[in-house]
């Protein structure tokens, strides 16, 4: 018993000493889950029953970014991607896969960063603008980047040239990691 009233104690210590920044930056997180989620899933689905549970999905990160959940959101979002291109045989748009890539980068940047602010913290503006203007930088590289890879492929989605691309893709993606690993052990 004693450890529950310690708990609300703590709570209602948190709620009194709360900053606005922190909780900014966890209203991002949550708006660019569900935004991702959203347009991952069919609509279909959506409208169904599966709102509330994709709301609870967006919220977990927003909650608790040091923990699994930005990853549980990320892997439920590409989940809800494959169900919609394979399940309900929605066609790969390239505007609504680079949405969902935006929107899964800016969670997996916005918990990093709320990560490391204390729910009490005093956060000059410009901290935030410099964080989410590099987040911009590397998103706008990124996609530059993968559509000029798309079109020097030639790939079009009727010829699999999709898949020939995913699988470069995690190619690249497993090299990265490891090299990054790599370089973390030799630290």
């Amino acid at each position: 018993m004693g450890s529950v009233i310690g708990r609300v104690r703590a709570l209602r210590t948190v709620a009194a000493r709360v900053s606005l920044a922190p909780v900014l930056v966890r209203l991002g997180i949550f708006l660019s889950a569900l935004v991702g989620l959203l347009l991952a899933y069919p609509a279909e689905v959506v409208v169904g029953e599966a709102l509330g549970p994709l709301v609870a999905v967006a919220v977990l990160p927003a909650l608790m970014p040091r923990r699994l959940w930005p990853t549980f959101a990320a892997l439920v979002t590409v989940g809800g991607w494959l169900l919609a291109t394979d399940g309900y045989g929605r066609p790969i748009a390239l505007w609504r896969l680079m949405a969902v890539a935006v929107a899964l980068y800016l969670t997996h940047t916005l918990c990093a960063l709320v990560a490391v602010l204390p729910y009490d913290a005093v956060v000059d503006p410009d901290v935030i603008v410099r964080w989410l203007t590099r987040a911009a930088g590397v998103l706008l590289a990124t996609s530059v980047l993968g559509v000029l890879l798309l079109e020097f492929s030639g790939a079009q989605a009727g010829d699999g040239g999709w898949q020939a691309v995913t699988v470069a893709g995690l190619l690249l993606a497993v090299g990265v990691t490891a090299l990054l690993a790599g370089l973390l052990r030799r630290r």
